[in-house]
């Protein structure tokens, strides 16, 4: 039987299964504004709307879950659900892991300062006995990791680490740059916090889904159909109301304070 016959014979035995048992997709994520977020309880962002779009066109119901990361990488693990939103791959999730040829998005992390205590910072060695927060269990370029110049300070959410730099106790905070600009917005700082030009790393996020026949088929029709989505207008519109090209004077999706997740991590090095 010619490939793609059996692509498309095991998708349609993927998604006449999923019908016949009344079950939707399970897609577990951690709100992750401007991607991925709740806004009076309705899921909005860049990626989730990408994500729920391409989904429509082919024809799946999702039944999605916010919960804290963790969480979400245990249920994977477990079998309790089938993908996931916004994942960075890693080797070690590969054996557990399919991640579609199509990434959503790319996440560049940069270094936040306060307005108060600048520090110029071109290069890692500028880094040189300045203390760095940083959120547990992100997924760091190794150069950053590995550095012996600088002092990395983890903080539970990005609201303490912003806090922590307002009050002078790190020098810098390290973040995704469109992550950190909601963040900053949303607690008022945007007076009294900068972001730095220098990308440290950038890192790809992916809609991945657990391995078995039926599922890595699947990622592959949705990676296809993302693709096509992505040279359409409709993209470029929906990019572009999440396309923050400065901090000043830029217009923020509205996401509460009680919405802004509590545990703002959201990749894991892995699985715990």
């Amino acid at each position: 039987m010619p490939s793609i016959v059996q692509l498309l014979t095991a998708l349609l035995f993927t998604c006449l299964s999923l019908t016949a048992h009344g079950e939707k997709l399970r897609i577990v994520t951690e709100p992750w504004p401007p991607y991925v977020y709740l806004e009076n309880g309705k899921p909005k962002g860049l990626d989730y709307e990408a994500t729920a779009l391409v989904f429509q066109r082919l024809g799946i119901d999702v039944e999605w879950q916010f919960l804290p990361w963790k969480r979400c990488l245990a249920m994977l693990e477990q079998g309790q659900a089938d993908g996931a939103l916004d994942i960075f791959q890693t080797r070690e999730r590969e054996s557990q892991l399919f991640y579609p040829g199509e990434a959503l998005s790319e996440v560049e992390f940069v270094l936040f300062y306060a307005n108060a205590r600048p520090h110029p910072v071109q290069t890692l060695d500028d880094l040189q006995g300045l203390t760095v927060g940083i959120s547990p269990g992100y997924t760091y370029s190794e150069a950053f990791r590995e550095s012996s110049a600088f002092k990395r300070e983890p903080g539970p959410t990005h609201e303490a680490n912003f806090g922590k730099l307002v009050k002078g106790r790190i020098d810098l905070f390290i973040t995704d740059r469109r992550v950190g600009r909601q963040v900053v917005k949303d607690l008022g700082l945007q007076n009294q916090i900068s972001e730095l030009p220098l990308v440290i790393s950038r890192q790809k996020q992916y809609l991945a889904v657990r391995r078995n026949v039926g599922m890595d088929l699947l990622a592959q029709r949705f990676a296809a159909e993302l693709k096509r989505f992505k040279r359409e207008p409709a993209y470029a519109q929906l990019s572009a109301r999440y396309d923050y090209q400065d901090t000043a004077g830029t217009t923020f999706p509205e996401v509460s304070r009680l919405e802004v997740r509590q545990t703002v991590e959201q990749q894991e090095s892995s699985a715990p």
